[in-house]
């Protein structure tokens, strides 16, 4: 009895950690992923027309019973005020299909087959009349497309691939490949972060753990203090320091390096980008590795030293190998926080410095497609578990130099 009082004790002090995370953190998650492969909104609206459209071979025009009952589902869509959500979702698979469904609808409500008419009395001529993308079989094949509640449809546009009319998986057209170039250029740019990070923040860290106790204080101090500044601040800071008309580019002209009329482009693009967001990393370099680095005895350089081994010889076989759990812990913190990074690229990126994660923010916030932001999310937490596992197999995760 003891024993359990003390597991409910111990589980009663972990709970409101527990319920934090979930609310803030798996459920937000969970929510997302099942998004990107769950919409059953236009299933909801038009669920008869979607059962015959089953049957529908995808080859001419689909049966009359088709247009009869899409235009009374239409129309009581329109009425339920649901009409928008559904016309929206169409659009997304094939564009300009949105005032197509909504006029429709609209005008369903007073119309009716007239047998004197030309249309000849069917429903079919009847919404052919009101708009001829009626009389296409691409816009049923959109309408069955976006009726799926279960569907890969957000993961394939995800990396740019789309599901053809005969069931087969295409590439899009090359107007509307972004994403998997989008996703290259966040890793390259994520990698090349991690690499500054690591040239700046290895010497910086090895200087702080070789220092005298004081004066590593202060240096840590130094290097935290960009940390806690908030990082709108640092990152609007970039943006003085690096614009045409900013102090960089004014020390450039002062001493002679560029002319006034030369000025440097540093902002607004990847440069200002890659600047912006190492800046902001470098400490989560430089802390992992000074945590290893002064653990690591001196007298092992000089042992090296002593048995013939130059300076670079000693770093190589001696110091390096030992520094590596610091490496890899930092290099790991930088990839994966770079990769998610949305406030810097937004602010100096301009449009050629943006990254995956403001095109997630984008289909979040604006063009309110939860489905592919999911998607895109899914896919980068896939890529981040990858390399965490990888990392774990290489190094071990047990080795990781954070304390």
């Amino acid at each position: 009895m003891p024993v359990g009082r003390d597991r409910l004790r111990a589980l009663a002090l972990v709970a409101p950690l527990l319920i934090f995370v979930g609310v803030t953190f798996i459920a937000p998650l969970v929510t997302m992923l099942v998004r990107s492969v769950h919409d059953p909104v236009v299933a909801d609206a038009l669920p008869e027309t979607l059962a015959l459209l089953e049957e529908w071979e995808g080859e001419g025009l689909p049966a009359e019973a088709v247009y009869e009952t899409a235009s009374r589902e239409l129309s009581r869509a329109n009425e339920e005020r649901t009409i928008g959500q559904v016309a929206g979702r169409v659009n997304r698979v094939q564009g300009g299909l949105r005032s197509v469904f909504t006029g429709t609808a609209r005008e369903l409500r007073d119309a009716a087959p007239d047998p004197a008419a030309e249309t000849g009395g069917t429903w079919r001529g009847t919404m052919t009349a009101l708009d001829s993308a009626w009389a296409d079989p691409a816009t049923w094949h959109a309408l069955r497309t976006t009726g799926e509640r279960f569907t890969s449809r957000h993961y394939l546009n995800a990396v740019d691939m789309e599901r053809v009319a005969d069931g087969t998986i295409a590439r899009q057209p090359e107007e509307r490949r972004i994403y998997l170039r989008l996703f290259w250029r966040t890793l390259l740019v994520s990698s090349t972060i991690t690499l500054l990070c690591l040239l700046l923040g290895y010497p910086i860290a090895h200087l702080i753990a070789r220092a005298p106790p004081r004066r590593a204080g202060l240096l840590l101090v130094l290097v935290l203090v960009p940390f806690w500044t908030s990082l709108l601040v640092r990152t609007t800071s970039w943006i003085v320091l690096l614009q045409t008309q900013g102090v960089i580019n004014d020390l450039l002209v002062a001493i002679g390096l560029v002319s006034d009329d030369g000025r440097l482009a540093m902002v607004y693009n990847m440069t200002g980008t890659i600047i912006a967001m190492t800046h902001v990393l470098l400490p989560f370099m430089v802390l992992p590795l000074y945590s290893v680095m002064r653990g690591i005895p001196p007298q092992h350089m000089s042992a090296a030293a002593s048995l013939g081994a130059t300076p670079l010889q000693a770093f190589l076989r001696v110091y390096w190998p030992q520094s590596l759990p610091g490496v890899g812990a930092g290099a790991l913190l930088v990839f994966i926080l770079s990769i998610g990074f949305y406030i810097t690229p937004a602010l100096v990126g301009g449009s050629d410095g943006q990254l995956i994660s403001n095109m997630i923010a984008y289909h979040m916030q604006t063009s309110l497609n939860w489905g592919l932001a999911g998607a895109l999310g899914g896919i980068l937490l896939v890529g981040v578990l990858a390399l965490y596992m990888v990392y774990d197999r290489l190094v071990g995760v047990e080795r990781m130099g954070l304390s």
